[in-house]
């Protein structure tokens, strides 16, 4: 049975939809079967982060209205064949209802290791929907003092929900202001919102929306932390100072 876990963010622009990408991308090389569900259905980017925006023939909501199976609606990555997207509309959201999401990743639960849910920012309609699908969440925050504040009030509402686990990623983080203390440390951010700290993601890895990394070592290591929990924060702190 997958484990549902949905990536979200208190502000826009801070690299939510690419980190949720990257990191099943990541997945997907380890051998995990995996599926990026799109729920953001303001601003859904998903297939276009993966290069599938013109294969989908069908999308999530054609699945809850019966114009096609759930599996049908499935696009695979031609790179990473255990690699699928569940891809979304920009229709009025009041209409597509927490429950029969739900029903629609259970039915595809069975099949796969990993469903990663892309939530919209903020704390919205579209928030309460993703996060009532998910398990565990990923909450994706930069340095910034913007960022964290919105990060911490997504915190608050996720506690509500009691999901299994609930972690965080640092991303755009660059090395040089760190190092001369003109932004926090990425601990003293997960520190500050009472979150274990999975990820620190250097700027140097900030990717276009069309473009998912394969080389990128942070998003193997926020992978194999996310599929495993091999790695520890000192081996974060190593590779960061690296």
């Amino acid at each position: 049975m997958a484990r549902k876990i949905v990536i979200t963010s208190g502000k826009g622009g801070v690299g939510k939809t690419t980190v949720c990408c990257n990191l099943g991308a990541q997945l997907a090389r380890k051998g995990y079967r995996v599926i990026l569900c799109d729920l953001d259905f303001g601003l859904n980017n998903v297939d276009v982060a993966l290069g599938l925006e013109h294969r989908a023939l069908y999308d999530v909501v054609d699945a809850i209205e019966g114009r096609c199976r759930p599996k049908q609606a499935l696009v695979m990555h031609p790179r990473y064949p255990t690699l699928y997207c569940l891809s979304s509309n920009r229709i009025l959201e009041r209409y597509v209802s927490p429950q029969a999401v739900r029903l629609v990743l259970d039915s595809l639960a069975p099949l796969f290791d990993f469903v990663l849910i892309d939530s919209p920012a903020g704390i919205d309609e579209g928030f309460h929907r993703a996060v009532s699908c998910a398990e565990e969440g990923l909450i994706v925050t930069t340095p910034h003092i913007s960022a964290m504040r919105d990060a911490d009030r997504v915190a608050g509402m996720l506690k509500s929900y009691r999901l299994n686990s609930v972690g965080l990623v640092v991303n755009l983080v660059r090395r040089d202001l760190v190092r001369r203390g003109e932004i926090l440390q990425p601990e003293e951010i997960a520190s500050q919102l009472r979150l274990p700290l999975l990820s620190v993601i250097p700027e140097e890895d900030k990717l276009f929306l069309d473009n998912v990394c394969e080389r990128s070592r942070a998003f193997r290591l926020l992978a194999a932390t996310v599929a495993e929990g091999e790695v520890t924060k000192g081996e974060h702190k190593r590779f960061f100072r690296r």
